[in-house]
């Protein structure tokens, strides 16, 4: 399935979220985003409509198995490109992951793609440098 941006970027607010809280909110999602809480509703309706997180998201939302999957996508790329910007780029631990967040979420999947070939060439060689 293709997301947009900002389906992304929700999925993965409400994986970080839910990876601290019990409890992911509406008005947490809102604060955590910096938008509105009906922009948050409204994202919620169209994330539940794809069958992403649970219709009933009015006291917590709740990733589907299906929603779980798209996370676990999205963050098997985020791993790489992470980093990317933490080691390559020396980019403090925040920084890199809201870089590599952007960057998923704004650059085509190709490009994406071809920087994560080149992070594991990269990680590949210096393995194999170290063990000479």
């Amino acid at each position: 399935m293709k997301l947009c941006a900002g389906q992304i970027k929700y999925l993965v607010a409400i994986k970080e979220l839910s990876d601290t809280n019990e409890y992911v909110r509406c008005v947490t999602i809102s604060r955590y985003l910096g938008v509105s809480r009906p922009s948050v509703s409204k994202m919620l309706r169209c994330l539940a409509n794809f069958g992403l997180v649970y219709e009933d998201f009015a006291n917590s939302v709740v990733l589907t198995p299906e929603g779980i999957e798209a996370v676990d996508e999205i963050f098997s790329a985020y791993g790489e490109i992470y980093i990317f910007f933490n080691r390559f780029l020396h980019l403090p631990s925040e920084e890199a992951r809201s870089q590599a967040i952007k960057f998923i979420t704004e650059f085509p999947e190709e490009t994406c793609e071809r920087l994560r070939v080149i992070v594991r060439k990269t990680i590949k060689k210096n393995k194999n440098k170290k063990k000479q």
